[in-house]
């Protein structure tokens, strides 16, 4: 008799056991549980720390309520400006309602995750290609308020939408890049214009107050020969007072009369020249010594050439 209640209560004791291994449930910090008694949800969401349910009748099932970090595929598609792109994201998300998270939708990860997919392609048709580049702000806040308002049915919340990384294609990059040096060197002839322009009103007030001081003048061309002499040139260029130039001009009033006449007969060298009808014979230049000697006999010229040498000795 003895014998067989310490059996019964053997038996007792390993089904306590084993009614307390299957009941027992330890919930962690992060984590919720939804209980389903006999397929229906119980209003009571288990929280945090050690929790019992019915074996066999309750199902209970434990819900991350930490944030969740999701990569989201890279999408193809046209922006509005007909450029074809490569964009993917990633979505930062967290189940607010455990109990609609697990009775609303099968899989909430699942369902995230397509809806962000679907969400970006729709947001790149309705950008333009600078809004990518530059805007991403905007952009991610609307994917944020896109995707915000049908997670909010599934007990999730949007807590931040970013988008990772923009692949264009290769003859948009070269494109772009031609487009970016283009723009560089529009503004940098801008600012060479400018500084060119500013330059010349300070050298235009320069040459004012250079005018009525002579004397700067000249210590400035100074200066520029002492500028030029310290470099390694073999050729040195002095500088000519304008003074001196003026001062010979005066000095010579004919010369520009003089080089009229010069101008003159090189345009034409027929009046510079007398004719043959204008030059003075040979008998008009024979002196009337030559004349009478041409006229006497031969004989009678040598001997009046030997007086003639004689009357000079």
């Amino acid at each position: 008799m003895a014998q067989e209640l310490l059996t019964v209560l053997a038996l007792a004791g390993s089904g306590a056991v084993l009614y307390l291994a299957a009941a027992a449930r330890i919930v962690k910090q992060y984590e919720r549980g939804v209980v389903l008694r006999f397929g229906r949800l119980r209003e009571r969401v288990r929280t945090p720390g050690f929790t019992m349910i019915i074996p066999g009748v309750d199902r209970m099932h434990k819900v991350n309520m930490q944030i969740v970090t999701m990569p989201v595929p890279a999408q193809d598609g046209i922006t509005r400006d007909n450029v074809t792109v490569r964009v993917d994201a990633v979505i930062y998300f967290k189940v607010v309602d455990p109990a609609d998270a697990i009775i609303r939708v099968e899989d909430y990860r699942f369902a995230v995750s397509q809806m962000a997919q679907t969400s970006l392609r729709s947001i790149l048709g309705k950008s333009e290609l600078d809004d990518l580049l530059s805007n991403r702000e905007k952009l991610n806040q609307g994917l944020e308020l896109m995707m915000d308002s049908p997670a909010v049915e599934w007990g999730v919340t949007i807590d931040r939408v970013e988008i990772k990384d923009v692949s264009l294609p290769e003859t948009m990059k070269r494109s772009m890049a031609r487009q970016a040096e283009a723009d560089r060197e529009r503004r940098a002839r801008v600012i060479n214009a400018d500084a060119e322009l500013q330059a010349s009103r300070k050298l235009a007030e320069a040459a004012g107050a250079m005018a009525d001081q002579p004397a700067a003048l000249q210590l400035r061309l100074l200066q520029t020969v002492v500028a030029v002499a310290a470099e390694k040139n073999s050729t040195l260029v002095l500088p000519f007072p304008v003074e001196l130039l003026r001062f010979l001009d005066r000095s010579t009033p004919n010369r520009p009369a003089a080089q009229a006449t010069a101008g003159a007969q090189a345009l034409d060298p027929q009046r510079a020249e007398p004719s043959e009808d204008s030059r003075p014979s040979q008998r008009e230049t024979e002196t009337p010594e030559r004349a009478e000697a041409a006229e006497r006999p031969p004989g009678q010229r040598s001997t009046a050439s030997m007086d003639k040498v004689r009357r000079r000795s």
